[in-house]
């Protein structure tokens, strides 16, 4: 008996595995919250900066910095355990040619530019769009691929939630320029898409990080490039300020290295399907931090388009959405399998290569 009160003040081995699973699991959802606030909020972020450059000239900036900034980080990895840090073959250029052109270079450049018309809210929402269009370039450009009617159903429901965003409504102001600004998105939400998808059809031997670092380096070089060459884009019309550096400080370190740290220890417990879901609360702390340091609201038509989309995307990832909230016994083993050297991630999306 004088032993029994001992062994209640010493926890036992499952105790522990106990507390320490459950505590995991608290941070692993404060970490998914915390990082659509980050995504959320980087909309602000464009906002603000926009006041002090011009769209293209503010993304090559913050791609300059961001592509820099994870180069550094993967050279330091692979290079110290000897792993591959650089592209070899025809296959990893054209991986990190194709990301690095249409995920970064044209898909930021025109967010940047679409988001000079409508507000950061918006701009979510209509982002959000991008797993609803992938499966429209899978099924042009990858064998095997095909879309059954409910991911028809869920095509055609995001594209309707986009026409009602884009619809011009009282105090959304000039419609012209809410059209313009959808349409540049739209063309934005589709890069990134056709990008993904692009991206599957190469294998390379390189880890994700030094697969992400060639792609945003490549992508700032895409971006530069088109700084010179389009009418209204320099980067002497850049107008330096305390506002303009901590936007670039934030879209650059926080929201891009940051948030790519953060969205990997997601994917990593979770797989991709539970952390693709992040990309559907971003449009929440989007509008909310629009409103609170803006002042700007989310029209009646904003919130129902994004609601339309959201059914959408549940239509075309019905499958993964059932896994997702009716988990099976084996889904631990199953996401703790999955490697996310074998991935290629873009928009807060991760897609995997299939076996062989």
């Amino acid at each position: 008996m004088v032993g029994e009160p001992l062994r209640a003040v010493f926890p036992t081995k499952t105790m522990v595995t106990a507390t320490i699973s459950r505590l995991s699991n608290y941070a692993s959802a404060i970490l998914f919250v915390g990082l659509a606030a980050i995504w959320g909020t980087a909309y602000l972020a464009i906002d603000v900066g926009l006041r002090s450059a011009p769209p293209v000239t503010l993304a090559a900036l913050r791609y300059d910095v961001a592509g820099a900034v994870l180069l550094v980080a993967a050279l330091a990895g692979p290079v110290r355990r000897g792993g591959r840090w650089r592209p070899r073959g025809a296959e990893g250029w054209k991986l990190v040619t194709e990301g690095g052109l249409l995920v970064v270079g044209l898909h930021f450049a025109l967010l940047f530019a679409g988001q000079q018309y409508v507000s950061g809210g918006i701009a979510s929402v209509v982002m959000s769009l991008t797993p609803v269009l992938t499966p429209i370039f899978a099924l042009w450009l990858l064998s095997g691929e095909r879309l059954d009617s409910r991911e028809t159903v869920g095509v055609l429901l995001g594209l309707l939630g986009v026409a009602i965003v884009a619809r011009p409504t009282p105090g959304a102001g000039s419609g012209g320029q809410l059209a313009v600004g959808v349409a540049l998105l739209f063309l934005s939400a589709a890069s990134l898409a056709l990008g993904s998808v692009l991206t599957r059809r190469h294998q390379t031997e390189m880890s994700v990080v030094p697969t992400q670092a060639w792609m945003m380096g490549l992508g700032a070089l895409v971006l530069d490039a088109l700084v010179f060459a389009l009418p209204g884009e320099s980067f002497a019309l850049v107008e330096p300020s305390f506002e303009l550096l901590a936007a670039l400080a934030y879209l650059s370190v926080v929201a891009s290295v940051g948030g790519f740290v953060a969205y990997f220890h997601l994917l990593d417990r979770f797989g991709p399907n539970e952390a693709t879901l992040v990309s559907y609360v971003v449009p929440m702390f989007a509008a909310l931090s629009q409103w609170v340091v803006l002042g700007e609201g989310i029209s009646t038509a904003t919130a129902l388009g994004f609601g339309v989309i959201l059914l959408g995307f549940a239509a075309v990832k019905w499958r993964a959405v059932r896994r997702t909230v009716t988990p099976t016994p084996d889904r631990v083993t199953a996401v703790s399998a999955t490697s996310s050297d074998d991935a290629v991630v873009v928009g807060g999306n991760a897609y995997y290569r299939a076996a062989d």
